[in-house]
């Protein structure tokens, strides 16, 4: 079952913030991004937190489990416990802080172009020429 784009929309009305979360369709769920880092998902409908110190306040709150075969586990917001932990937003923010920043990629190295003009082959020459 995918996640509908209501279930989406109500999930980001309830965190507020706007500038600070989005989304992103991935595998046909969606990860959930605080300033621009993946700090949940949102998959079958469901909230699903990444678990770190940063969210140990979801502990006693949440229960525990995949957000899909072989994932990790994640802390599960129920749609009731949206509205219930008034400072989810916060939490989900030091996630997103206490995540390292992404690596910049090193530039390939520019790749060497053959040119129009390449010099030919020089025939070689046959044992039995003189």
């Amino acid at each position: 079952m995918s996640t509908q784009k209501e279930t989406v929309e109500f999930i980001l009305e309830k965190l507020g913030e706007l500038g600070r979360f989005a989304v992103r369709a991935m595998f046909g769920e969606y990860a959930l991004y605080g300033d621009g880092k993946v700090v949940g998902l949102i998959c079958d409908d469901q909230l699903y937190v990444k678990i770190l110190p940063a969210s140990a306040e979801l502990e006693d709150i949440c229960d525990k489990d995949e957000a899909y075969p072989g994932s990790r586990p994640h802390y599960v917001v129920e749609e009731v416990q949206l509205s219930q932990i008034p400072n989810l937003s916060e939490i989900l923010i030091n996630i997103a802080k206490s995540l390292p920043d992404k690596k910049l990629k090193k530039p390939k190295p520019p790749t060497r172009k053959a040119s129009a003009g390449r010099r030919k082959k020089s025939p070689k020459k046959s044992k039995h020429s003189k």
